[in-house]
């Protein structure tokens, strides 16, 4: 096993950063914000974004620029900083043991670990029906998410909660951890303690809509953002709905009924509320059924 580099004992005063998309871009301007010494920014490499083909730097690389810091995208370049700690968030990528054994690393995770290790926590503990979540503190070793927890913070999931809300909270109550420690030191390590669970990342098939499951199921997709189905052989995003009585007919069957859009799935039904056909902008409901008159048609 490779040794760690011992973690800093009292107030951590200069850091290297590591992260990569937007959320991770609120602890780091904080971090600066409260006077810690960022000596160097890590970030994943450009990419090209969006339908244009030309590369764009990851949200942490603009906001790393725009704080006047120094990046790049080597995870070796930390060697060559003198620094207390490293802080990594959402960084999306390992830490090589040889850098692990030389730079003391810390980690935002948001999960309550062992639950949700991996790479997609928040989409996972909606689609699994949780009814809590967290964000925790803890140390980076060479094991997946497996290092000990220095704190934690919790938050309840409840029917209306999405992805974006767990995220926006989760991010605040990191970064408020993230400067306690800077400002108080780490407090002592907890090993994590219970089964573990991993969190695969995020794949289309995972978003799509089954009509013949459960209505729930199908609100918990649309809750991570992205849930989809097809109509009239064309992808079709359902970004917000609610529970609602059947309508008759197979799964997938829609209904128009006094403006409203209903779809059975599985035993039950949903009205529709936002929607997206392929190539449109986001849309009411009852706005694409005036359009697309789509009573009696099967979403697939």
């Amino acid at each position: 096993m490779t040794d760690l580099a011992p973690l800093p004992s009292g107030p951590i005063l200069r850091v290297v950063f590591l992260g990569t998309p937007a959320m991770a871009v609120p602890p780091l301007r904080a971090l600066v914000a409260a006077g810690v010494d960022v000596a160097h920014v890590v970030t994943r490499a450009d990419k090209r974004r969006g339908r244009g083909s030309e590369l764009s730097p990851s949200p942490v690389k603009q906001a790393a620029l725009e704080l006047g810091l120094s990046v790049s995208h080597a995870v070796d370049d930390v060697l060559d900083v003198t620094c207390d700690l490293g802080v990594v968030v959402a960084y999306g990528a390992l830490i090589k043991p040889h850098v692990l054994a030389r730079v003391p690393m810390v980690n935002l995770h948001f999960s309550l670990l062992p639950r949700w290790r991996g790479a997609a926590p928040v989409e996972r503990v909606l689609l699994a029906g949780d009814a809590e979540t967290g964000v925790c503190l803890m140390r980076v070793d060479i094991g997946l998410d497996t290092g000990g927890v220095f704190d934690r913070r919790t938050m309840p999931i409840d029917v209306t909660t999405t992805a974006d809300d767990i995220r926006r909270r989760l991010v605040a109550d990191g970064t408020e951890m993230l400067l306690a420690a800077c400002r108080q030191g780490l407090a002592p390590e907890v090993p994590q303690a219970g089964d573990a669970v991993y969190a695969d990342k995020i794949s289309p098939d995972d978003l799509r809509i089954d009509w013949t499951g459960s209505a729930d199921r199908a609100v918990r997709q649309m809750r991570v953002g992205g849930a989809w189905t097809t109509w009239n052989d064309k992808r079709f995003k359902i970004h917000d709905a609610r529970a609602s009585s059947a309508v008759g007919g197979e799964p997938g069957t829609c209904r128009v009924v006094d403006g409203r859009v209903m779809v059975n799935v599985g035993r039950d039904g949903l009205e529709l509320l936002s929607v997206q056909p392929e190539g449109k902008s986001t849309m009411s409901a009852a706005a694409w059924a005036n359009g697309a008159r789509p009573d009696g048609t099967i979403f697939a």
